[in-house]
C-alpha cells in the first residue's frame, strides 16, 4: 500500500510540473498582449494565468512533503498536506480577485481601454484552446488518481477559461464601440474567480476537519452481512478521496473466542475495502452483544 501511495504521488507531481510549463508559457502571452495593448481585462487574465503557474509551484512542494511515509509524529501519513496546499491555492484565488477589482475601477475610472487588433484576438483564443486542454488533462489525472489537489487546480485552471472567455467578450464589445466593457467584464471576471475560490476552499476544510468521507449507513449494513455480526454502531471516517480511514464497533457472540473475534473483525475490514476501494484502513473494535432487556 505505501509504495502504491508513493507511485500516486510521484505521478500527481509529474501531472502538476507538466501543467506548470503550460500555465506560465500562457501567463506569460497575455501579460505581454495586455501591457501591450493597454488592456486591464487582458492584463488580469495574464495576472490569473500567471498566479495559476504559481499555485503549481505551492502545489510541488506540498506534494514532496505528502510523498513521505508514515512516521512517529505522524502515523496515519502526511496526505493532508494536499489540502493545505489546496488552501494555498484558494488564497492566492483571493489574492487574484483583489487584483481583477483594482484594474478594472482603474479602467473605469481612467477610461482606459484597449485598441482590439486580430492579434490580439487570435492569442486570447490560442491560450483559451491551451487552456481547455490542460483543464482536461489534470481533471483527468486527478480523478484517476483521486488527487483532491489536482481535482482543485483543474478546477482553478478551468477559472482561466471562464476568464478568457469574457475578455474575448469584452474585446468584441470594445470593438463595437462600448470602450468600458474592458472594466465591467473584469468586474464580472472577479465575481467567477471569488466562487472558484470558495469551492476550494470549502473542501480543503471539509479534509483538515475530518468531515465523514463514507455513508455511515451504508457501511453499517454491509458489515451487518458479515456472519456473526450481531449488531454496528458508532461507524466513523475520515481522510481524503483516495485514502479514507473508518473505524467502527460491532457486537459478537459474548461467549466467542478472541481468535474467532479477531477473524470476525478482518472480515469486516476485507468486506469493506472491497466495497469502497478508497478506504486503507478499517479499525474494527469487537465488544461482546448486550443481552436483552427481560420481558
Amino acid at each position: 500500500m505505501e509504495a502504491s501511495l508513493i507511485a500516486r504521488n510521484r505521478k500527481v507531481r509529474t501531472t502538476l510540473a507538466a501543467i506548470l510549463v503550460a500555465n506560465w508559457a500562457v501567463a506569460v502571452l497575455k501579460l505581454l498582449l495586455g501591457l501591450l495593448s493597454d488592456s486591464a481585462a487582458v492584463t488580469a487574465d495574464g495576472v490569473h494565468s500567471f498566479i495559476d503557474g504559481g499555485s503549481n509551484v505551492l502545489a510541488l512542494v506540498a506534494m514532496s512533503v505528502a510523498a513521505r511515509p508514515a512516521d512517529e509524529d505522524h502515523p496515519y501519513g502526511h496526505g493532508k498536506f494536499e489540502a493545505l496546499a489546496s488552501l494555498g491555492i484558494g488564497a492566492l484565488i483571493g489574492i487574484s480577485m483583489l487584483e481583477l477589482g483594482r484594474m478594472a475601477l482603474d479602467s473605469l475610472v481612467h477610461d482606459r481601454h484597449p485598441t482590439v487588433t486580430p492579434l490580439m484576438v487570435g492569442v486570447m483564443i490560442g491560450t483559451l484552446v491551451i487552456n481547455l486542454f490542460v483543464t482536461s488533462i489534470e481533471h483527468h489525472r486527478g480523478k484517476k488518481l483521486q488527487s483532491a489537489l489536482l481535482l482543485a487546480d483543474a478546477r482553478h485552471t478551468l477559472s482561466d477559461v471562464g476568464v478568457t472567455l469574457a475578455v474575448l467578450a469584452s474585446l468584441a464589445l470594445v470593438a463595437l464601440g462600448y470602450p468600458k466593457a474592458d472594466g465591467w467584464v473584469t468586474l464580472a471576471v472577479m465575481a467567477i474567480v471569488a466562487r472558484v475560490g470558495w469551492d476550494i476552499v470549502k473542501q480543503a476544510v471539509g479534509i483538515l476537519s475530518d468531515t465523514a468521507r463514507l455513508d455511515t449507513q451504508k457501511v453499517a449494513a454491509l458489515t451487518l452481512q458479515v456472519p456473526g455480526v450481531r449488531s454496528c454502531r458508532d461507524v466513523r471516517s475520515r481522510g481524503m478521496e483516495g485514502t479514507v480511514y473508518v473505524d467502527l464497533k460491532i457486537e459478537v457472540e459474548p461467549q466467542m473466542s478472541t481468535a474467532r473475534a479477531h477473524d470476525l473483525a478482518d472480515a469486516v475490514e476485507a468486506k469493506l475495502q472491497a466495497a469502497f476501494p478508497e478506504v486503507v484502513d478499517v479499525v474494527v473494535h469487537v465488544e461482546p452483544a448486550r443481552a436483552l432487556p427481560s420481558a
